[in-house]
């Protein structure tokens, strides 16, 4: 009796078997050699607090046993760093896995959806997955996401779900608060908007706004992966209106988050003194990146992040060219995801020896890349 094929749904046998980003592992198992400088996937590469080490640490005796499903001790100390509810705020596998629940919540084949063409491609390929259908709206002309531009579109095309990164992946940009306020002013009543705010310890005052869990129009996610150096953990949380959170029970992997990282996400609020010392790290070394490329020839973007993006004043295929030398000699960065963006490499912040590596090998990769 010969094996018959599964019967997948007309959906997914129209997609490709990819996934969104090829892993540096991937690539290291290609060449046969690691990496020198993994600065590409915008990890923190300065580690955990020792108090969240120590944490995972004292957790390993009882990883025999699930974690708690109602994540109940970080919710209540989220909670209380917000000036929520516990209710208000559900805790996922990290913003991605957060990501694919809210699409699950609100998207079905042909359901409109208002993206910036080029953005974060993770949220795009759990809406791919759905079936819903991309309204992409360009980037302005200052590499910066177009609010205005996204919230017209969600009218326009009665989408019942806007995706925005404040600060942005892949350009490392940012809007003010005042100006994400009066774009959800502009959002329909019934549309959601999903505001990616993975980066935000890094951004200066005053580009969060006022976290009000009254409106249901916006749900806020955060995680542990950049500031806090959890990103192995898998953890993040989002915060939002009670009726929609509450949602998120209907459809979540109830087990998801393990112990350790429950442990480690607890602890590492707890250290401010480690936090602070960090971010003054990530200034430095995306202080001493920007003028590694300045003295190059590059330009580098301003960023409220843990990376850079730098402009090549070229075009994709030398971008594309640019990070397969690096790669080459070495050291793992990426580039930006869609035209015109993809003009520009992007470097997460790296430690002193992982900076003397990109500037050692900067010239020669970029010589290269011009030869092709």
């Amino acid at each position: 009796m010969s094996a018959s094929a599964p019967r997948f749904t007309p959906l997914i046998a129209s997609l490709p078997a990819s996934v969104p980003f090829t892993g540096p592992e991937a690539l290291e198992r290609a060449m046969g050699k690691p990496f020198a400088a993994r600065i590409g996937a915008n990890e923190n590469v300065f580690s955990p607090s020792p108090k969240a080490r120590a944490a995972m640490a004292a957790a390993l005796d009882d990883v025999w046993a699930y974690g708690d499903p109602e994540n109940h001790d970080l919710k209540r100390a989220l909670a209380e760093r917000h000036g929520v509810r516990p209710e208000n705020i559900v805790i996922g596998e990290g913003i991605d896995g957060l990501l694919g629940l809210l699409v699950r919540l609100l998207v079905t084949p042909g359901t409109p959806v208002v993206v910036s063409k080029g953005g974060y491609p993770t949220f795009n390929y759990h809406v791919a997955g759905h079936g819903g259908r991309f309204v992409a709206v360009p980037y302005t002309e200052d590499d910066r996401e177009n609010l205005a531009g996204l919230a017209r579109a969600a009218r326009e095309s009665g989408a019942p779900l806007v995706y925005v990164a404040n600060p942005d992946n892949p350009m490392g940009t940012w809007h003010e608060a005042q100006a994400l306020t009066e774009m959800i002013a502009q959002l329909p009543e019934d549309a959601v908007l999903c505001l990616d705010e993975a980066y935000i310890e890094f951004a200066p005052k005053g580009t969060a706004p006022p976290i009000d869990v009254s409106d249901p129009r916006i749900i806020r996610m955060r995680t542990f992966s950049k500031a806090y150096g959890l990103a192995g953990m898998r953890i993040a949380y989002a915060i939002g209106h009670e009726h929609l959170i509450s949602a998120f029970d209907k459809i979540r992997n109830h087990f998801g988050v393990n112990r350790l990282a429950q442990a480690a996400a607890l602890a590492a609020l707890e250290d401010e003194d480690w936090l602070n010392d960090m971010l003054r790290r990530v200034r430095a070394s995306l202080e001493r990146l920007a003028d590694i490329a300045r003295a190059h020839g590059l330009k580098p973007l301003p960023t409220a992040t843990n990376f850079l993006a730098i402009d090549t004043g070229r075009d994709a295929a030398f971008a594309r060219a640019l990070v397969e030398e690096m790669g080459r000699r070495g050291i793992f960065i990426r580039m930006a995801f869609g035209p015109p963006q993809n003009r520009c490499i992007r470097v997460s912040a790296g430690t002193d020896d992982h900076l003397d590596l990109f500037e050692r090998h900067l010239p020669d990769a970029l010589a290269a890349a011009a030869a092709r």
